[in-house]
């Protein structure tokens, strides 16, 4: 891989591209929907994964892969463990510190790599390294995408065996069916069910509540749990197996990553009121209470309730109805994570790290409204996959949390950037926060990577395939973009050329082009082949920013050439989606206005053949090739008009 090769295409993307223009403001930052209806929509949304994280996290410390003795002392410093972390990790790191960088309202890791990609002006100094890091945080986002689904509801099906052992069958082909529900409603858009989200999380987390609660009322003595000592306790005491129980504990906090992710669509401050208000004590009252229970019991009896710990909170007659509960919560999460995946995807395509993909939009007014069909079957085959061969939430443990912490960890070193160079922060303010921070995650992180043979081998293998195919795109088109560079020719002198020698005939023609700068190869065949010039000829350009949201009126820049030819820049933020036929009729300064039925659309298709020139990897040119076939029609992505659309056949070499 060559790296500065995927930065200078990180820059300057074909196709969709952009160039870094710092001066465009977002025109849809702002949120005007009443605080309280965003902080229940946080609530239904952001804290799924997390909020669905004590119905194993807990369990799993004890009864995974590295048991621990129900007793006080590990109970007792699993509790401090988890509750620190959510501290450290959610509330300072996440909620208090990564949120702040935004980039026009939006979050993720792609916008965070875009504010600083723009900020930085690009400087190699940062640009190099932190696009690599960004795009492998971006491969491990969908591994975390398909194996959450699977985790979440596997886990809530399997009260079923808590109500009755009997069901233990039924385990496997209940959770499969609820899957397969899921991701065959995508089509539809979740509008309308997306509205019972808040108020089911809204129960859920209220219910996590009262059930710890009553534990708590029994044994008091847990709330010393929160006493960091504890945790130190239980490192001093048992230093491998606390080390190996960090894997476990850090359950307990994926989905942090989703607050910052999803702030675009709630913003932050009610993210921010919903976590400590509500969803925080909820999650903190229900492992309290599910270790008061196990303290409760004797040791035998702990032994076999450490089991499923979450179900056995719940009175006997309360418990099928926990089930169903946790098994609609289970889906909120995973649907979270799917619209996530959608989300993320439309943002690579436009910074151009992966193919034009078929994107439909499922609402009239909300545009974040989205479902891409190639990733949503993709994801659920692999989700189907990780099911069948892992079998039980217990075995899909091992697998959970790697992309997790890599995440983090890599969040963390994009944070460094944002402190030292964005804002500026004094050496002695940042180091020591920064140094916790990557104490933390490199505990999560290498405790989990003990878990590589017991399944973490699971998202280090489709992150590795997936950052893989991203930087084989990135890397490919930037080859691509310079061979066709080498053989264009100056606009000047074509026009003056077509204008004394070429036929001109009636009608616009509009030419896509990748750069603002020389002739579209597509105008040059068309010449060669059919000998006429059309009278208006516009050489289009379309650049995706640095921002999520360019405004109307810096969205369209008009150049006249001259001799009738005039060249078109059409702005768009990440999050937007172009649609060329409806900014070409606000094209008011290059002519009559633009009629579709008087307008042809020139479009190139790149057929990439073997040079001998150095470039990529043999295998990577068959890759990107096959990418390349596949990437959905400029007409499509575009929104041209079927029946007005011409495409020119070039070759390539890279």
């Amino acid at each position: 891989m060559t790296a500065q090769g995927l930065e200078e295409s990180a820059q300057s993307p074909m196709g969709p591209g952009h160039d870094g223009d710092d001066q465009l403001e977002s025109a849809g930052g702002h949120r005007r929907d009443p605080f309280v209806k965003l902080a229940v929509g946080a609530v239904g949304v952001v804290f799924g994964d997390i909020g669905t994280s004590p119905i194993y996290a807990f369990r799993e410390t004890f009864a995974g892969h590295h048991p621990l003795a129900p007793d006080a002392l590990h109970i007792y410093g699993v509790l401090s463990l988890v509750f620190w972390s959510m501290m450290l990790v959610v509330t300072i790191k996440y909620v208090s510190v990564i949120m702040r960088a935004d980039n026009k309202g939006e979050g993720g890791s792609l916008a965070l790599l875009a504010l600083i990609n723009r900020e930085t002006g690009g400087t190699r100094r940062w640009s190099t390294s932190i696009i690599l890091l960004g795009v492998f945080a971006t491969a491990l986002f969908y591994a975390d995408s398909m194996i959450t689904p699977a985790m979440t509801v596997l886990s809530a099906v399997e009260g079923l065996t808590v109500v009755e052992a009997r069901f233990e069958p039924l385990v496997l082909p209940i959770a499969i069916g609820i899957l397969l529900f899921l991701f065959f409603i995508q089509a539809r858009g979740t509008a309308k069910v997306g509205a019972l989200f808040g108020p089911i999380m809204l129960i859920y987390f209220l219910t996590l509540a009262v059930l710890g609660i009553g534990h708590i009322v029994d044994h008091p003595q847990i709330l010393m749990a929160l006493n960091p000592w504890y945790a130190f306790q239980f490192f001093l005491t048992d230093r491998w197996l606390a080390f190996l129980a960090l894997g476990s504990v850090v359950l307990a906090v994926t989905g942090a990553e989703a607050l910052y992710a999803d702030m675009g669509h709630f913003g932050r401050n009610p993210i921010r009121v919903s976590w400590l208000a509500f969803v925080l004590p909820a999650l903190m009252l229900n492992y309290l209470g599910q270790g008061a229970m196990i303290m409760a019991l004797t040791p035998a009896e702990a032994q076999e309730a450490i089991k499923n710990p979450f179900f056995l909170l719940a009175p006997e007659s309360f418990q099928l109805p926990l089930v169903i509960l946790a098994t609609l919560a289970s889906i909120i999460a995973s649907q979270a994570v799917i619209s996530g995946a959608f989300s993320l995807t439309q943002q690579a395509i436009q910074l151009g790290f992966i193919p034009r993909l078929k994107i439909q939009h499922t609402s009239e007014t909300a545009a974040g409204q989205i479902y891409i069909p190639s990733i949503n079957w993709g994801l659920m085959i692999m989700v189907l996959l990780l099911v069948m061969t892992f079998q039980s939430s217990t075995n899909l443990a091992g697998a959970y949390g790697i992309a997790v912490t890599g995440a983090m960890t890599i969040d963390t070193f994009l944070l460094v950037v944002v402190l030292f160079n964005l804002w500026r922060w004094k050496f002695y303010y940042a180091l020591p926060l920064l140094i916790i921070f990557f104490i933390v995650d490199f505990a999560y992180l290498g405790a989990n990577l003990t878990k590589v043979p017991d399944g973490g081998w699971a998202p280090l293998l489709i992150g590795g395939v997936i950052f893989t195919m991203l930087t084989t795109w990135a890397r490919g088109r930037k080859l691509m973009h310079d061979r066709m560079a080498e053989a264009s020719m100056p606009v000047s002198l074509f026009v003056q050329s077509a204008a004394n020698s070429a036929i001109r005939v009636p009608g616009t023609a509009v030419f896509m082009t990748s750069t603002a700068q020389g002739v579209p190869h597509a105008l040059l065949h068309n010449l060669k082949h059919n000998k006429v010039v059309h009278e208006r000829i516009i050489l289009l350009t379309v650049q995706i920013k640095d921002v999520p949201y360019v405004d109307d009126d810096k969205q369209l820049a008009v150049e006249d050439l001259g001799q009738g030819f005039h060249r078109v820049i059409l702005r768009y933020g990440f999050m937007q989606t172009p649609d060329v036929p409806v900014a070409l009729a606000n094209v008011k300064n290059c002519g009559p206005q633009f009629r579709m039925i008087d307008t042809s659309f020139f479009l190139s298709r790149q057929t990439l053949i073997a040079a001998q020139r150095p470039g990529m990897a043999l295998w990577r040119e068959k890759l990107f090739a096959w990418m390349l076939r596949n990437a959905e029609s400029a007409m499509e992505f575009f929104r041209l008009p079927t029946n007005r659309v011409v495409e020119l056949g070039s070759q390539v070499e890279i």
